[in-house]
């Protein structure tokens, strides 16, 4: 009876929920469309006081950020989550709901293209694909995440059901026009909505397709390109000129002629041209036996040869074209990694196959469920470790959960810069009273009965006039030095702080530096991770690593501070 490859494939949602829940909160790079999702959910489109709803209720107007975003992820994924919004109990459930929704989505993706890598390399190479997916510690752990890079793989547009068709069309040429016609479709449409940085991409396909005689100008390139182009600016120009009272706006050339064209990306930093190919692109695939071993014999496998170069050729191109810009990130290469792993899996499955026919082949099929095992390991570290570089989110929990408050109406909260960048959401905040635009237009009292109000104030010259902090009763602050008033230290919110080897003989120091004399006897995730990682190194450092070890340290990031005078 053959071996079912479900269970495979469905690593990959496993993995990504996983993920998901274990490190829940969000940073700043995903701030934009995560306060959007819970603004079009909790206040909605308004249609009438247009720029008075928008004023009053969405952070962008408040926090526009150095450039326009598009709202057309947010909406539809607000859309797709709004039907399970009565199934859970709060705000912080809902992010998890809204995130889980887009993660699945992308596990959907990632499952489609890898059953066209079993369509076009066979059902070994899909199970292999499947389990260098599911191990790959980047792809799973943002898959979730509200990223613009990862909402373009939400669509099946740039990364996943693009390449799918594209495999498609390869593996079945009598259907060659229709499937490359819909990938370039997507890819464009991903572009113009989501990622500018897909023009390359879409560039780098066509030149392949029609230098190989696949394609022809007047019945795919031209078809593909306006009709992607006129699609992907009717999604994005009239909804985001709307909701940003612009127009006509289209964000991501906005960002494009900031980024590009006027040069401030390099204000992020400037990084080697060889950076994607020597930093980038194998911490996304974490395995090195994929790009080491496998896709190397996928290529030089004759059986295997053209489907692989037929991805690889074009990908690789993308990413090396783009290094030619100053400033580069992870992130903006993550469309390449689907691909490069289909490929890996067809070099896997052509050594899996063989394996009964001699030592070598034995060997290497060893050493790939050795590097599938160990990436798995690999990955799980790292999430652990990445889970608690979000204190903002973890101590906006802490202050609504585990510390006691005083009898009173009402509390004001003031979040830092560190904490806003590190977790804090409107999703994470609580209100009790009510939370429509009618609260701000039409019922000022109603604001009254709200338990919780909360202020993320940025100007300097406010932060130094002792009358601002009066009010509040609650700082969730990186720098209590900073924060006028009498204050007392409530908690200390810990944060990933590095690691350390140590070598034989070399004593480990404490995972939590104690702060004013200790911690509050409220307990987190990062306190049992803490004390989890000292229990592993006393069973496995000596035993195991010959007295080596890797320290994980943990560095006080957010206090949660109390204000004296109010309470």
């Amino acid at each position: 009876m053959p071996t079912p490859t479900w269970p495979f494939f469905a690593l990959i949602p496993a993995s990504i929920l996983l993920h998901l829940f274990v490190s829940p909160y969000t940073k700043v790079e995903e701030s934009f469309n995560i306060q959007a999702i819970h603004d079009i959910l909790i206040h909605g489109i308004p249609n009438q006081n247009v720029d008075q709803f928008l004023t009053a209720n969405y952070d962008h107007v408040s926090f526009p950020g150095s450039v326009p975003r598009t709202f057309a992820g947010a909406l539809v994924l607000s859309g797709l989550s709004r039907p399970f919004v009565g199934l859970v109990r709060d705000g912080e459930q809902v992010q998890l709901l809204v995130r889980g929704v887009l993660g699945l989505l992308n596990a959907a993706a990632l499952i489609a293209f890898g059953r066209s890598v079993q369509t076009a390399f066979g059902k070994s190479a899909g199970v292999w694909f499947a389990l260098f997916q599911a191990s790959q510690f980047h792809v799973v752990y943002y898959a979730s995440r509200t990223l613009p890079n990862m909402f373009a793989l939400m669509f099946c547009n740039a990364g996943n059901l693009a390449l799918k068709s594209f495999l498609g069309a390869t593996a079945a040429p009598w259907h060659g026009y229709k499937g490359y016609r819909l990938s370039l479709y997507l890819l464009t449409i991903a572009g113009i909505v989501f990622r500018s940085e897909l023009a390359i991409l879409v560039g780098t396909f066509t030149i392949y397709l029609f230098v190989m005689r696949r394609i022809s100008i007047t019945g795919v390139i031209i078809p593909a390109g306006l009709g992607g182009l006129i699609i992907g600016l009717l999604c994005t120009v009239p909804l985001d000129s709307f909701l940003w009272q612009s127009f006509p706006l289209w964000p991501e050339w906005t960002a494009f002629y900031y980024n590009t064209i006027q040069g401030h990306s390099a204000d992020w930093g400037v990084s080697p041209w060889h950076y994607y190919f020597v930093n980038a692109l194998p911490r996304l695939l974490l395995n090195p036996v994929t790009y080491i071993l496998c896709i190397p014999v996928a290529v030089l496998n004759v059986a295997t040869r053209q489907q692989s170069l037929d991805l690889l050729v074009p990908l690789l191109a993308f990413v090396g074209l783009y290094s030619f810009l100053p400033h580069k990130e992870w992130r903006f290469i993550i469309y390449a990694i689907p691909g490069l792993t289909g490929v890996a899996g067809a070099g896997a499955s052509w050594i899996w196959t063989r394996r009964a026919k001699s030592l070598t082949y034995a060997s290497l099929s060893l050493i790939l469920v050795a590097s599938v095992i160990t990436s798995f390991a690999a990955s799980t570290a790292i999430l652990a470790l990445s889970s608690l570089n979000y204190p903002g989110g973890a101590a906006l929990n802490m202050l609504h959960h585990d510390i006691t408050h005083p009898d009173k109406p009402h509390f004001n909260v003031y979040f830092d810069n560190l904490a806003c960048q590190t977790g804090v959401t409107r999703f994470l905040e609580s209100h009790r009273g009510a939370g429509t635009v009618l609260d701000v237009l039409e019922a000022q009292e109603m604001l009254a009965r709200r338990v919780w109000t909360y202020d993320k104030t940025e100007d300097p010259s406010a932060l130094l006039d002792p009358m601002f902090w009066a009010k509040f009763d609650y700082v969730l602050a990186e720098r209590p030095e900073k924060v006028i008033g009498s204050w007392e230290v409530a908690h200390v919110v810990y944060g990933f702080g590095g690691v350390r080897v140590l070598k034989p003989g070399q004593a480990s120091g404490s995972l939590v530096e104690d702060v004013q004399g200790g911690v509050a006897e409220s307990r987190h995730w990062s306190d049992g991770v803490s004390e989890g990682w000292k229990k592993l190194e006393v069973w496995v450092r000596q035993p195991l690593l010959g007295g080596y070890w890797v320290e994980a340290k943990m560095e006080p990031k957010i206090r949660i501070l109390v204000n004296q005078h109010a309470m």
